[in-house]
């Protein structure tokens, strides 16, 4: 396997710094990626100057600045303009996009992996996820072809932009809380340290920051899906005795919850949660979610007047699906969350825009508004480590044939009183299972025999 093949995942392009990831594929990522998403253009967009131009922006990694250099070389050399935005979250990219009208842009960042890894994010225009069905495996054949011209090779121009004025006011379009509420924010030495200051300071919440300091590495790993990387964010909710809490992963595209008491809530809990918030709005509407939430989401849309859609694992089939059936909003699991007024994207800024307005306009803390949408037990996502996963599969569905099963995304076996889904990792040899039942005693039977098959979990 090259270094290339290595490289381009199923959603973007990461690898470790100085061994897998250099200025040298940053060049070539952004000529190719510039060459790509030009020929996607109408010949009227491309006589539009803001079409013809892709926006670039970083995280605080210590290698990202040099990579965004690189990269913005390589756009400019093929004829494209660069718009350099500088230090931001991913989703402030997806703003960029839209706001500039330009035909795409790049994220320079590794999201929640280790300080050593780096990589980049690609969007085309109007923020459309670019993955290995749209467009990744053509911008990879390009790539794989190039020789990095000398520097200064530029056909194009490369300007810098401030555009945190205009992304805070489009965030705090979501805001609306009538009580002041007191949040510990743990930004996990990632860009949500730059991020809520620019966006948040100065609005009617009591923020009190942990790990906002950037560029020095990671206190813990940036990623809030792993429990133990919860426990600052835990203990500092009790310490203030906040109402809630939020940590935000690497590039602050994705954050988990806490409540008054420091119990973590499940993001699709906080799906069904704030679906009955946009759906008051928007009643009849579509809300998308990812097929490993608990029974509980579909539930709450109906009830709540909207039209659930239950969807694959990923943001490209997330976005994809709120587009086409103009959706109003969208949750994953794994603490993506998409809003129809914010491009079909997800933004961890927004997540928590919304989710502190809902809180803020009751008068019950997270805790009970939670606890009615915890009426299943649900496993969360249990890693298998498998040689043969389409074959583990299968003999999952010959297991529980008797089931109703689909195969969206791996395979799903659902029962009346208890379901689960098996599903291949796009990058390991891993399988990923999710199982809900109505007791705690039937889920545990059911992990058990599911077990008996897969062999025992692997840690996350």
């Amino acid at each position: 396997m090259t270094v290339i093949d290595k490289v381009f995942k199923a959603y973007d392009i990461r690898g470790l710094y100085g061994e897998e990831i250099d200025e040298d594929l940053a060049w070539k990522v952004g000529h190719a990626a510039a060459q790509f998403l030009r020929s996607l253009l109408s010949g009227y967009e491309r006589g539009q100057a803001s079409s013809n131009r892709l926006v670039v922006g970083r995280d605080m990694r210590p290698h990202s600045d040099p990579l965004a250099e690189a990269m913005i070389d390589g756009i400019t050399s093929s004829g494209i303009g660069c718009v350099d935005i500088g230090l931001c979250d991913t989703p402030m990219i997806y703003f960029a996009v839209n706001h500039l009208g330009a035909c795409g842009g790049i994220q320079v960042t590794a999201s929640h992996n280790p300080i050593e890894y780096n990589g980049f994010k690609i969007s085309g225009a109007k923020a459309r996820p670019v993955g290995d069905d749209t467009g990744l495996k053509e911008i990879k054949h390009i790539v794989s072809t190039l020789r990095r011209m000398p520097p200064g090779a530029s056909l194009a121009p490369a300007q810098k932009a401030d555009l945190w004025s205009e992304y805070r006011d489009h965030v705090l379009r979501f805001l609306r809380v009538p009580r002041r509420l007191k949040v510990v924010v743990d930004a996990s030495n990632g860009m949500g340290g730059k991020m809520f200051p620019e966006v948040f300071d100065g609005t009617d919440l009591d923020l009190i920051p942990l790990n906002f300091e950037i560029g020095q590495g990671f206190s813990h790993p940036p990623n809030p899906l792993v429990e133990a990387n919860l426990a600052q964010l835990k203990a500092g909710v009790k310490e203030h005795q906040a109402d809630l809490g939020i940590c935000m992963d690497g590039d602050a595209d994705r954050c988990m919850f806490v409540d008054e008491n420091a119990e973590t809530v499940r993001c699709d809990l906080v799906t069904a949660l704030l679906a009955r918030h946009f759906l008051k709005d928007s009643p009849g509407s579509m809300v998308v979610y990812d097929l490993r939430s608990s029974r509980v989401v579909p539930e709450e849309i109906r009830s709540a007047g909207g039209v659930p859609r239950r969807e694959r694992v990923g943001h490209a089939f997330m976005k994809k699906a709120m587009s086409d059936g103009h959706g109003v909003f969208g949750g994953e699991l794994s603490g993506h969350f998409y809003f129809r007024d914010n491009y079909n994207c997800d933004s961890g800024a927004i997540a928590f825009a919304t989710a502190v307005s809902v809180l803020a306009g009751q008068d019950q803390p997270f805790s009970r508004l939670i606890a009615p949408l915890r009426r299943y037990s649900h496993s969360g996502e249990i890693n298998f480590s498998v040689d043969d996963k389409a074959g583990m599969m299968e003999q999952l569905a010959r297991k529980f044939s008797d089931a109703k099963v689909d195969r969206l995304d791996g395979v799903t076996c659902e029962y009346e009183d208890w379901w689960l889904n098996c599903r291949p990792s796009n990058t390991e040899p891993l399988l990923r299972l999710t199982l809900e039942a109505r007791t705690p005693e039937l889920m545990r039977e059911k992990l058990d025999t599911v077990e008996a098959i897969l062999g025992k979990p692997v840690a996350h």
